[in-house]
């Protein structure tokens, strides 16, 4: 009878062995997502993003938080009240080599999309260069935004200064810009990325929208003063009434993980990432595991991304 008995017991803590990783994983993962201000390209990238998760691995519950954007979004991620957030690519560049800062323990999710920064006017704006917006007033984005900051290194690297030679409009939500552009109470509006909110709303209203971006001489000059930047074209029909191509300068914004996120949580998460590639939407077209690995600065991938990645044959 104690031999059965002793049989049964170990049959049930077997089972229960068995079936606890089972339970685990059913287990919904709650995940913090910072994004930026409403208005802004970030919260509409980080719904999307959400949404590509939710179809890949519903049983991580990730729950987008706005914030005043990527300046917020590090300081955040490293005091571990976020576990992934949306970072513009300067702010990634001054936070992972420690400009102004010490250097930040954080590793790469996904790369998000390239952001080539512009300047959006109305139609009918007497302006055409960036030397017409001098002296004009200049709505630079949220003051939390990385957006400011691509401005900052873009005008540095003409020689002039984004707070002083402009009279400068910062922003409390980035949604509030297009107004003042429409309204002419800014002479122009700053900003970048596909799809980008701000953008859209000029162009999309009856007054319409122009661009104006660094000429080829002025990019040049640009990348030389600042060559963690890079060449960026902004796609013709990215917005309403965009005939043609327009260069610029910029870099790739992307999702940082908090130190210490869970290998796992991180590998389930490029996996999602990864299947949502099939049917990207147009906020995610540029999120693919063949960029993430082809812009990601050395050393600074996540490993449970990189253990996925090497599962599914998608890294050497």
């Amino acid at each position: 009878m104690r031999a059965s008995s002793l049989r049964s017991s170990r049959r049930l803590v077997l089972a229960a062995a068995l079936f606890a990783p089972a339970v685990a994983r059913a287990q919904p993962v709650k995940i913090r997502l910072g994004t930026a201000t409403p208005g802004g390209g970030f919260p509409v990238y980080g719904a999307a993003f959400v949404e590509a998760v939710r179809r890949g691995d519903p049983e991580l519950e990730i729950d987008a938080i706005n914030t005043k954007g990527s300046t917020e979004n590090v300081p955040r991620l490293e005091a571990g009240t976020l576990d992934i957030a949306l970072v513009q690519g300067e702010v990634v560049h001054e936070a992972l080599q420690g400009i102004g800062r010490p250097p930040a323990d954080l590793k790469v999710l996904t790369a998000m999309y390239p952001t080539a920064g512009l300047f959006v006017v109305r139609a009918d704006s007497p302006y055409r260069t960036i030397a017409d917006l001098r002296g004009k007033p200049v709505a630079w984005g949220a003051q939390g935004s990385g957006l400011v900051i691509l401005g900052r290194y873009a005008m540095d690297g003409l020689g002039l200064d984004a707070a002083k030679d402009f009279q400068p409009v910062y922003l409390e939500r980035a949604g509030d810009g297009p107004a003042m552009v429409l309204d002419g109470r800014v002479a122009a509006l700053w900003g970048g990325g596909a799809g980008w909110p701000g953008f859209t709303a000029v162009t999309s209203s009856p007054q319409g929208g122009r661009f104006i971006a660094p000429d080829a001489a002025e990019i040049q000059r640009i990348l030389a003063r600042h060559p963690f930047l890079k060449p960026v074209t902004q796609p013709a029909g990215s917005f309403p009434g965009q005939a043609a191509d327009i260069a610029s300068v910029g870099s790739w914004s992307f999702v940082l993980a908090r130190p210490g996120l869970d290998d796992m949580i991180a590998w389930r998460l490029a996996k999602a990432l990864h299947a949502a590639e099939a049917q990207p939407s147009r906020q995610l077209i540029d999120t693919t595991a063949k960029n993430t690995l082809a812009v990601t600065p050395a050393g600074r991938l996540h490993p449970g991304v990189a253990r996925f990645y090497a599962e599914a044959g998608l890294s050497r």
